[in-house]
């Protein structure tokens, strides 16, 4: 009888858990797209927690005041300059989009011109024409998702309103409840931190001062548009492999196909010589005061994260993976530890 009671009391609980693991994968699927919203929370959560802190507890001010002052503060500093920029791309983009038969048009003269003086094949016919379908396709993906984006930032300022205002029992919940010993959460913590001051704070940092170069060189050589391509350089050069090279590159080819040539070849050789350079430099100063990232972490967390999350992914993938390997030195940290104590214990 006790038995029969026993095994009942199990099929009840592996129900309620199935449920629940039911339920959680359900609300999981339901709220994947605002997952960079909540990790936009954590990321703004990670560099405001001091300032917080510090207007709080030594300024005095109330939690609900200091938190809005933080979050408007964000706004200004931050999404107020990524909208100009993106509204400054996006007329850009509906011009390419509606022009993109005279840009290929004019690009496809120039390298028709190169392959008959050097008799060598660059880019056949079929490629233009899938340039051409993929601007056509791809583009106007890009300028649309208005409500969505807007809805995803109300929910990381709503989330993250809550998380600094209760930042103390939040943090209380983590140590209380988190199976793991206290000098691994604090390790986790200690990551935490530099992998969002490196991804969130050095890489657009680098990014912007690659910018600044290359807009120096383009208006020295007098380059087209000089700050749409100032834009096209900070942002590709958080790419892996290519970085800025995807700007400076087309510029320069561009210039080369509309004359004077010498101006194009400039371009190419400030690209070369003078943004891969600086590149180089910028990464080792800043990235040695706020950590480093590997390479390989940062090339394929760009890449996953594009796919999941679009352009923030540029942030957030390599924050995925390097905390994904941080979660698995501490497992074997944690358990390996545990384990090897107890075949200690054991053999005496």
């Amino acid at each position: 009888m006790n038995s029969q009671y026993i095994d009942n009391d199990r099929l009840k609980q592996i129900a309620y858990l199935a449920i629940l693991v039911g339920l959680g994968w359900l609300l999981f699927q339901l709220l994947t797209p605002y997952i960079p919203a909540f990790l936009g929370a954590v990321t703004f959560y990670v560099i405001m927690r001091k300032s917080m802190h510090k207007l709080v507890y030594q300024r005095k001010w109330k939690r609900g005041a200091a938190a809005m002052i933080l979050i408007l503060l964000s706004v200004l500093i931050v999404l107020v300059p990524i909208w100009v920029l993106v509204s400054m791309l996006s007329n850009k983009i509906s011009y390419a989009v509606n022009h993109s038969q005279q840009v290929l048009s004019t690009l496809e003269n120039f390298v028709s011109g190169i392959e008959q003086k050097y008799n060598v094949e660059i880019l056949s016919k079929q490629n233009f024409d899938k340039a051409t379908a993929y601007i056509t396709n791809v583009f106007p993906r890009i300028l649309g998702g208005t409500l969505s984006t807007l809805l995803s930032l109300t929910l990381m300022y709503f989330t993250l309103y809550f998380m600094l205002t209760r930042s103390k029992e939040m943090e209380h919940f983590v140590y209380e409840y988190i199976p793991l010993k206290d000098a691994n959460i604090s390790w986790i913590g200690k990551e935490m931190n530099m992998l969002v001051y490196n991804n969130a704070l050095a890489v657009p940092l680098i990014a912007l001062l690659q910018g600044i170069v290359g807009v120096i060189g383009y208006l020295i050589f007098g380059a087209p548009d000089p700050w749409f391509w100032f834009v096209i350089t900070a942002i590709t050069s958080m790419l892996p492999f290519v970085g800025a090279a995807a700007a400076y590159i087309p510029l320069g080819i561009y210039m080369l196909s509309t004359g004077p040539q010498w101006k194009g070849i400039a371009v190419l050789l400030w690209g070369f010589l003078v943004i891969g350079l600086v590149d180089n430099v910028f990464r080792i100063v800043i990235q040695k005061k706020w950590g480093d990232v590997h390479p390989l972490i940062t090339a394929f967390g760009v890449i996953i994260g594009i796919d999941l999350f679009g352009f923030v992914g540029l942030i957030f993938g390599p924050i995925i993976i390097a905390m994904f390997l941080l979660l698995t030195k501490i497992y074997i940290n944690e358990f390996a530890t545990r384990r090897s104590t107890r075949q200690k214990i054991k053999e005496e």
